[in-house]
């Protein structure tokens, strides 16, 4: 069933834009601009959560402790909002943190071929602390 179309008021213009709904229709304005803004606000997540995993995929070729280092302050940059901490990974991603552990070890494996002492246990026990301050106060 139709309605009977209403006389047009006298103040009112004789075209009107087309965004103007008549009365019962959909907008169709509101509806795209509303679509507009999830898939804009969506973006914009995207690409700030990109952004601030550029310093992990940059630091990916580097050692695992700079590496975990730079996940570590992207991740405190991301959650506490201070840019300080990303920034600081940035900059730890192009600074090659020398590896120190490597020659420490050859030599520690030097000196226990050197000296015989190789196969020692990595960790001392309570009772080997105990034996060796005993064997050293009846010296």
């Amino acid at each position: 069933m139709t309605q009977p179309s209403l006389p047009m008021h006298p103040m009112a213009p004789e075209h009107l834009p087309a965004f103007v709904t008549p009365p019962g229709a959909s907008d169709t304005l509101m509806i795209g601009v509303g679509v507009f803004l999830v898939v804009a606000i969506l973006l914009l997540g995207v690409l700030y959560l990109y952004l601030h995993s550029l310093p992990d995929r940059m630091a990916h070729h580097s050692n695992s402790a700079q590496f975990q280092l730079i996940g570590v302050m992207t991740l405190l940059a991301l959650f506490t909002h201070n840019n300080v901490f990303w920034i600081a990974a940035l900059l730890l991603v192009f600074v090659d943190i020398p590896d120190f552990m490597t020659p420490l070890r050859s030599i520690a494996a030097s000196l226990e071929k050197a000296t015989g002492r190789e196969g020692l246990p990595e960790t001392v026990s309570a009772d080997d602390l105990e034996t060796a301050e005993g064997a050293d106060r009846h010296v």
